[in-house]
């Protein structure tokens, strides 16, 4: 890709999601930051500082700013269908943070807005970006391994106690491992299955009552074009799965297996509501994180991934890492590694750039994340009636 000149991003929500992306944004070339809108001071002063432009303070102001091709729109779930309406009158393209939306009129309504405006809508970052999920489903398109029949996905974190805001810990208002967790799991398993989900029959796990939200749940999908597919996914902080990838962690990084039980340790220390939610923001851009630190920190060891995943096809077994993919075929077992990286997640940009400079329809797309959102709340509905859920 030839490009004549960056695509002007900009950056709604200078939150924990922004922060994430952050070292994409700094090493990528292909994108330039130019404006921000946030409700703290001390972001907008910050990204000012970090990388000149513009600060707003609200979504109006900051989709009327000409200069700008797309925004990345960071802020919290409830936020995002009216965000992208006004995005959209604007003729902004749009990266939306998954998931999308918590209903599905929402989703339309975005999708809509999208398409009559002539603008592209893309929804990540999810971990169906990751390169070794794309390399694991060029391989599977290539035919060498016959055709897909079934997938697992297992991912044991420390999600639900890490620092929260109130909301986050409400099924309602977007919290809970389905609609934070869950989109990454269903994405890679609709990119590697190759189909469409038919059915859901699911459990979800609500075990300790003062994180009154989904912490876990397991999931079997069945695809139209008959592979299925088991999810189990476990933030409760006990077993954690970057032991089954090299201590490798899900951002690439170079884990500690010493460091057993830390999120508990330190939630023991909060008394209040207050105090969870200043631990939180001490990690969010504006304090400890600023451009300098995304562009001092040391480049991950590996891809980012979502825990292990195996994929069974007629003639072999295709289990990808955070440094290549396993291949467990007919005869021989190979590895197929795959080149460091040197930009985190430039998946993401990579697709937003060739959507807003070229024209490309992006796989990511409104649909897409429609989609995944409707299997989430298949699974909880399922697991609220307790029986399967025909999508």
């Amino acid at each position: 890709m030839i490009l004549k000149r960056p695509v002007r991003i900009g950056v709604v929500g200078l939150g924990r999601a922004f922060t994430l992306m952050l070292p994409t944004f700094v090493r990528h070339p292909a994108i330039k930051l130019v404006a921000c809108v946030d409700p703290r001071i001390e972001a907008r002063e910050c990204f000012v500082r970090d990388f000149g432009g513009r600060a707003y303070e609200s979504m109006e102001h900051i989709a009327a700013d000409p200069e700008i091709d797309a925004l990345y729109l960071a802020s919290p779930h409830q936020f995002h269908v009216e965000q992208v309406q006004i995005a959209a009158r604007s003729r902004k393209h749009v990266l939306v943070e998954k998931p999308m939306a918590l209903r599905l009129e929402d989703c339309r309504s975005m999708i809509a807005a999208a398409d009559a405006a002539g603008i592209y809508l893309i929804v990540g970052h999810s971990h169906s970006f990751d390169q070794p999920y794309l390399a694991t489903r060029a391989l599977i398109d290539s035919g060498e391994f016959g055709e897909v029949k079934m997938v697992q996905a297992i991912n044991y974190t420390d999600y639900l106690y890490r620092p929260r805001r109130p909301e986050e810990l409400v099924t309602a208002e977007g919290g809970g491992a389905v609609f934070s967790q869950a989109p990454h799991q269903v994405e890679i398993v609709r990119l590697l299955a190759g189909g469409e989900v038919s059915t859901v029959r699911a459990v979800t796990g609500i075990w300790d009552p003062h994180r009154p939200t989904e912490g876990a749940y397991t999931a079997f999908l069945t695809f139209a074009n008959g592979v299925a597919a088991c999810l189990t996914y476990n933030g409760y902080g006990h077993f954690d799965s970057d032991e089954l990838n090299g201590w490798i962690g899900e951002m690439g990084q170079t884990r500690d297996p010493g460091s057993y039980g830390s999120a508990r340790k330190l939630l023991r220390t909060i008394r209040t509501v207050a105090d969870e939610i200043a631990l939180k923001e001490a990690r969010a851009y504006g304090n400890t994180v600023t451009a300098s630190s995304a562009r001092e920190a040391t480049l991950p060891v590996g891809y980012n991934h979502f825990g292990m995943v195996l994929v069974s096809c007629e003639h072999g077994t295709l289990r990808p890492t955070p440094t290549g993919i396993e291949i467990y075929g007919d005869e021989a077992k190979c590895v197929m590694n795959l080149p460091s990286p040197i930009v985190p997640r430039h998946e993401v940009i990579d697709e937003l750039v060739a959507a807003v400079l070229e024209g490309k329809p992006p796989l990511h797309s409104g649909r897409w994340g429609m989609a995944t959102l409707e299997v989430c709340l298949a699974i909880l509905r399922s697991s609220t009636e307790n029986r399967e859920v025909r999508i």
